[in-house]
């Protein structure tokens, strides 16, 4: 069964080009070590009528910020984590994540799903 990588990201809308230039970065590395398909996307209606406004709440929304959801989709957990040892690697062997980050890391929210749908 697929497994998929979720984020949800609080990102400065000043900041929403540097961040698309480094997702670029990102899934060239995640489709080069095997991922079956990565997505970044940025929030385009964050409150639809009639719903509540969540995506907001849990990203923690600052003014002037917006949401990006991410994912990334692996055949199982085994190939994850076999995937993401390998963009680690590189990532650290060419010079580590971005000195100057676009985002606020310690409000990213990220977790592992089995897909059970799809």
């Amino acid at each position: 069964m697929a497994y998929v990588d979720g984020f949800v990201i609080p990102v400065p809308k000043r900041k929403v080009k540097a961040y698309i230039k480094m997702a670029r970065e990102g899934f060239r590395m995640w489709r080069k070590h095997g991922a079956l398909d990565y997505k970044e996307c940025v929030a385009d209606d964050l409150r639809p009528a009639g719903m509540p406004s969540v995506f907001p709440t849990m990203a923690r929304l600052k003014p002037g910020e917006t949401v990006v959801f991410s994912y990334i989709v692996y055949r199982n957990r085994a190939h994850r984590d076999s995937v993401n040892k390998k963009v680690m690697k590189e990532m650290k062997d060419l010079q580590g994540p971005p000195k100057d980050m676009p985002f606020d890391m310690k409000r990213m929210a990220y977790a592992g799903f089995k897909v059970v749908v799809g």
